[in-house]
């Protein structure tokens, strides 16, 4: 697979990425806890949250108590600044290796998810106003943060089944669960589709 192919599919899906994040952004205010969803299908749901974290929201401050919530921010992006040019680095030896053309769109689709939320993380707090009770606009240098401090969007939800656990359960027990309820984008989908290419055909990719 060539190196062009594969940055054909980590610009299609970065363009969209952006597209849908900045078509959030400037359009609808945060959906707030209680809120009606933007667009609500019951096992779909649209959404407008933004996440200041890592996945399912965690924060380095959480792990790491006594850094507080500001610089742990900084930290995740500083490191996932740190983590693009390694991702890119195995893309191309991947690729001048002749690599398995499923490890290349696997490491091309982790690489375009990474960016896609690196950008929010680096640019989106200087550029856009808050959404909170507001809809946002476009006013550089007049953002909600400044550089390296941008929250990462997220819209997507998928709620599609909800049950109660048993009550002799330990801990959990009759409470209600929804799977899938954490809220995501489409950069976390290209991440996730990348590492499960990888898990499923493992033994395919790393022979």
């Amino acid at each position: 697979m060539s190196f062009n192919k594969s940055i054909l599919i980590i610009f299609f899906i970065l363009l969209i990425d952006q597209i849908s994040k900045i078509y959030i952004k400037v359009n609808f205010p945060l959906t707030l806890y209680g809120s009606d969803a933007l667009v609500d299908l019951g096992w779909f749901k649209m959404l407008f949250v933004e996440n200041k974290g890592m996945a399912w929201g965690a924060k380095i401050s959480d792990f790491i108590p006594f850094i507080s919530e500001r610089l742990g921010k900084l930290i995740l992006t500083l490191v996932r600044i740190a983590a693009v040019p390694l991702i890119f680095y195995w893309l191309n030896e991947s690729i001048k290796k002749r690599e398995s053309k499923l490890l290349i769109i696997s490491i091309s689709l982790v690489l375009a998810g990474a960016l896609g939320n690196l950008i929010d993380s680096i640019f989106y707090g200087y550029l856009f106003t808050d959404s909170y009770l507001n809809i946002a606009s476009f006013s550089p240098g007049n953002g909600y943060e400044s550089f390296l401090y941008g929250h990462v969007v997220d819209m997507l939800q998928f709620p599609m089944f909800t049950w109660e656990w048993p009550n002799w359960l330990p801990y959990i027990g009759g409470e209600s669960f929804t799977f899938f309820e954490p809220v995501f984008n489409i950069a976390d989908t290209a991440i996730s589709t990348g590492v499960g290419i990888m898990l499923v055909f493992n033994k395919r990719i790393f022979p």
